[in-house]
């Protein structure tokens, strides 16, 4: 396993993180396909013992239950200080503000509700999932500065957003003293590229790490034609954000399979190696041995120019999709697949 400097932090990860949305009870969530503990628990021992240090949850991935599933197996198989632990909270919800519940307080009850599914007194990386229409960014940036100063999170990170937002949020934070946002995580593949536009650009020039979602499109960049999966087949939300745009990428897919035959290697370490070459450590979920194990296989794959040019060429844009398109002002009132379910927040 290869290691690396998450952005402007102290923290070294590996060039893999286990994502672990793929976590958590499946009657309990907005998923029916994830692993139940006993399941998730070798998946996470088997990355540890290939050499990932890096893990990516949420308080939203199964109300909770992946956060839980995680801590424990984290605990039971490692060194707090081994490990790097992110995890997730979501926007204020529209009974939170009518409660009249401040940003800086919604922060520390989700996070504190995080810690103790994790069983942990800290996190490594916390994350804004997504922007907050509703929510002045100072109250964010306030109420996260706190917690960090706290010593209940080392570091900050930044989900679905776009690049004027992660570059206003860390500018007021410069002047008003608070800490920066070090990483950022957004849909990026090799079948997405959209990322390239203005985010990439403007991460690589202020040392942001990302560390993109979605790695292998929900599995579409590791699978040949005609091949599927139980996730493949039940997850709604991929296949919201992928069919539309299937005839579009296939041709990509093709060259994908095309190179791993040439290579000998699986369509896996093609689509992570070249995801490699662009961002500090891709979001990898996993629910099988062979999952974590073609993607730590990846870092030791390097694509030639020529090859990264054959993957690349067939790329049209591609609109919006997944979070990016469904968070809007004009949204935040409907009701989103996004939410913590049945936890209960202490305020």
């Amino acid at each position: 396993m290869l290691y690396t400097k998450l952005g402007n932090s102290s923290i070294t990860v590996s060039r893999i993180c286990l994502g672990c949305m793929g976590f958590g009870d499946p009657t309990n969530g907005q998923h029916s396909w994830t692993l139940d503990e006993e399941h998730s628990r070798a998946i996470i021992k088997r990355g540890l013992e290939l050499g990932v240090n890096f893990f990516d949850t949420a308080i939203a991935y199964q109300s909770g239950t992946s956060e839980q599933y995680v801590g424990r197996a984290l605990r039971d198989f490692a060194r707090r200080d081994e490990v790097v632990v992110a995890t997730k909270f979501l926007p204020r919800t529209k009974q939170e503000i009518e409660d009249g519940v401040s940003g800086q307080q919604h922060i520390q009850q989700m996070l504190d509700k995080s810690l103790q599914n994790l069983g942990m007194d800290y996190v490594d990386l916390y994350l804004y999932h997504m922007w907050d229409h509703q929510t002045p960014i100072y109250d964010i940036l306030d109420g996260l500065n706190r917690v960090v100063k706290a010593g209940k999170v080392r570091y900050l990170g930044i989900s679905n957003c776009f690049a004027w937002q992660l570059a206003k949020a860390n500018a007021l934070a410069q002047q008003e003293g608070f800490a920066k946002f070090v990483s950022v995580q957004g849909h990026y593949n090799l079948i997405f590229r959209e990322e390239e536009r203005e985010m990439i650009p403007y991460c690589k020039e202020e040392n942001i790490a990302l560390t993109p979602y979605s790695a292998l499109a929900g599995g579409r960049l590791s699978k040949r034609p005609g091949e599927t999966s139980e996730r493949q087949r039940r997850d709604e939300y991929a296949k919201l954000k992928y069919d539309a745009a299937g005839d579009l990428d296939a041709p990509i897919l093709e060259r994908v399979a095309q190179l791993a035959d040439c290579r000998g290697v699986s369509m896996t370490e093609i689509s992570l190696a070249w995801l490699l070459n662009k961002v500090t450590s891709p979001v990898v979920g996993a629910t099988k041995f062979s999952h974590i194990e073609g993607a730590v296989k990846s870092t030791e794959l390097t694509l030639t120019e020529r090859e990264l040019s054959y993957l690349e060429e067939l790329y049209q844009p591609h609109p919006l999709v997944g979070v990016m398109s469904q968070n809007t002002p004009t949204a935040t009132q409907q009701n989103q697949v996004w939410s913590i379910g049945n936890q209960k927040i202490q305020g």
